[in-house]
């Protein structure tokens, strides 16, 4: 797959179906990396009339970091908290909702469209539907990845014992300095693995954002790939190298958290 991908986006003719596979096609170029990267998509225009309103790769990118990096702060957040409380306190219901976490774990998106569109729909901000915006779109991922966070992370909090906590405490901690100075530090592997898990849902999810956004000005990278595939021509160098270029963030991220990921999903996926 990588070599087919490679050779589409070095292709210069651009064709629709590729019916050869060579690492280096006939006139390589990078093209392709040029068309996307410098010039407005034509596909993605708020006035199909205006150029200037059409969206580019910086434009496309910068809203993709904001939900990307949005969603994963709101699954740290969110996440560690309700992990932490399932796994230190004892309460009516905890077994029920570890539960219902696995089980929201099996549906696949479309199973929570419907809900998470009447929802977000509902809730308005100034004059705008919370559902329209950037925010929303993180609100919608965030729910998706916590139950995933959640379950990880308190099979991980499970693994660090209760006694440095006490220990805390008797020195006069609050509960909440315990948890800042003392779990979160301690837990750096389990959410390395949630910040990768959560980012890559807000990089790479199309489905939501179809549905929910309607403003170009809005509008994602994955957005941008999947609005590339028409259906009957799909301009494929271009297509091969948009991918491409929107692996490299996902790559980088996974190199600068490797040291962490292996113990992070080991530890806190066998315990519960």
């Amino acid at each position: 797959p990588i070599l087919w991908i490679t050779s589409l986006a070095l292709d210069p003719r651009n064709i629709d179906k590729p019916l050869e596979l060579r690492l280096i096609p006939p006139g390589a170029s990078l093209d392709s990396f040029r068309r996307v990267l410098l010039e407005p998509s034509q596909l993605l225009c708020k006035n199909p009339n205006d150029p200037a309103s059409c969206m580019t790769f910086a434009k496309l990118l910068k809203n993709s970091l904001i939900v990307a990096l949005g969603t994963s702060l709101l699954a740290v957040v969110l996440g560690s908290s309700a992990a932490y409380a399932f796994s230190r306190f004892q309460f009516i219901g905890r077994e029920a909702g570890m539960l219902g976490f696995v089980a929201l774990l099996m549906l696949p998106t479309s199973a929570i469209l419907a809900n998470l569109f009447a929802l977000l729909s509902q809730i308005r901000i100034g004059d705008e539907s919370l559902r329209l915006t950037l925010f929303g779109l993180m609100l919608a991922y965030g729910s998706t990845t916590l139950p995933f966070v959640i379950w990880n992370l308190k099979g991980y909090f499970d693994t660090i014992p209760k006694e440095l906590e006490e220990a805390a405490l008797i020195d006069g901690a609050s509960m909440l300095q315990t948890f800042l100075r003392i779990i979160m530090p301690l837990s750096v592997p389990a959410i390395a693995v949630t910040v990768l898990f959560s980012f890559m849902t807000g990089w790479t999810e199309f489905i939501l954002a179809w549905t929910f956004l309607e403003d170009p000005s809005r509008f994602t990278l994955a957005m941008a790939l999947r609005s590339m595939q028409g259906q009957f021509a799909t301009p494929w160098s271009d297509f091969a190298a948009m991918s491409i270029l929107m692996s490299i963030p996902i790559v980088i991220l996974f190199f600068l958290l490797q040291r962490y990921l292996v113990s992070g999903l080991t530890v806190g996926g066998v315990k519960g």
